[in-house]
C-alpha cells in the first residue's frame, strides 16, 4: 500500500511524493500439548491454555519444564485443565488469567502473578485483549471444592482474533460472539460425553460464524474417543474446515 502526500511544487513542475510501506502480517503459531492444552504464539508473545500435560500418557513426549509462556489462561478448575498450572506458572512467572476462584486457589499454592476475572470481563495485555465469555459446564477443583463458573476466551490482537471455548455444551450464548468479533479460527471441544460432540461443534461453528475449527478435548480417555474420518466428513459436509491436531505439532495459521 502507499500513503499519498501533497504535491511539491519544484521549478521543473509538480512532483507527487508517494511513501511505500510494507505490511507485515504476523501469523499465529499454535502448538498442541494434548487434550485441551495449546500454546498460541502471537508475534513473540506466548499464551498457554488449560495446562494438563504431565498426567496425560499421550503427551509424555512434552517436557513441561521447558514451557515458558508469557500468559496462562485457565477456563475452569477440573484437574484435566489445571494439573500443570502451578508448576508452569512458577517456572515462567507467567501472568495467570482465570476466574476469581481459580486465582485464589493458585495463590494459596504460591503462584503470585495472578489476575482474577469473571464472565464478561476484558483485559488489555498490550499485545492482545482477552475477553471472558460464557461456557456451559461445571467447575470444581480436584478436591471437589467450588471453582466458580467455567468460561471461554476470545483473544484479539492486531493481526488475528480467535475463540477458545474451553469445556462447554452448545449454547445460544455463542451467537453473541460474532456480534462483537470477527473470528479467524476457534478451538472447540469434540469428544462428547463431558462436552459437546462433533455434531454440536459444527452447530457452534455456525453460531460463532467461523469456518476454521481446531478440535480439542477428544481421544484422551475412552469416553471422549472420536471417529476422525467421520468428524472430517461431517465438517466438510457443513463447509467448515476441521483440524485435528497432533501432540507436539506446531501449525501456522
Amino acid at each position: 500500500m502507499y500513503n499519498y502526500e501533497k504535491p511539491v511544487n519544484y521549478q521543473s513542475g509538480i512532483v507527487f511524493r508517494f511513501e511505500f510501506q510494507t505490511l507485515i502480517t504476523v501469523r499465529p503459531k499454535v502448538t498442541y500439548y494434548g487434550h485441551s492444552c495449546f500454546s498460541v504464539d502471537l508475534g513473540g508473545k506466548n499464551i498457554l491454555f488449560d495446562p494438563f500435560i504431565s498426567p496425560n500418557p499421550q503427551a509424555s513426549i512434552i517436557d513441561v519444564s521447558t514451557l515458558m509462556p508469557d500468559v496462562i489462561l485457565i477456563t475452569h478448575g477440573h484437574g484435566d485443565h489445571v494439573a500443570d498450572a502451578v508448576s508452569i506458572a512458577k517456572q515462567s512467572n507467567a501472568q495467570v488469567i482465570a476466574p476469581y476462584e481459580i486465582t485464589e486457589w493458585l495463590q494459596k499454592q504460591g503462584v503470585e502473578n495472578c489476575f482474577p476475572m469473571n464472565t464478561g470481563g476484558s483485559i488489555n495485555l498490550g499485545f492482545a485483549t482477552v475477553k471472558l465469555v460464557k461456557a456451559e459446564h461445571s467447575s470444581s477443583f480436584p478436591d471437589g471444592s467450588y471453582a466458580g463458573d467455567a468460561v471461554g476466551f476470545v483473544i484479539k490482537s492486531t493481526h488475528t482474533c480467535f475463540y477458545y471455548a474451553g469445556d462447554t455444551a452448545l449454547t445460544l450464548d455463542m451467537q453473541l460472539i460474532p456480534i462483537q468479533f470477527k473470528l479467524d479460527f476457534a478451538f472447540l471441544p469434540l469428544g462428547d460425553n463431558f462436552t459437546m460432540g462433533v455434531v454440536d461443534a459444527i452447530g457452534a461453528a455456525k453460531l460463532i460464524d467461523c469456518n476454521r475449527i481446531i478440535g480439542m478435548h477428544f481421544d484422551t480417555f475412552p469416553p471422549i474417543s472420536i471417529d476422525h474420518q467421520e468428524a472430517h466428513e461431517l465438517f466438510k459436509k457443513a463447509d467448515v474446515h476441521l483440524t485435528l491436531p497432533i501432540i507436539n505439532q506446531t501449525i501456522e495459521l
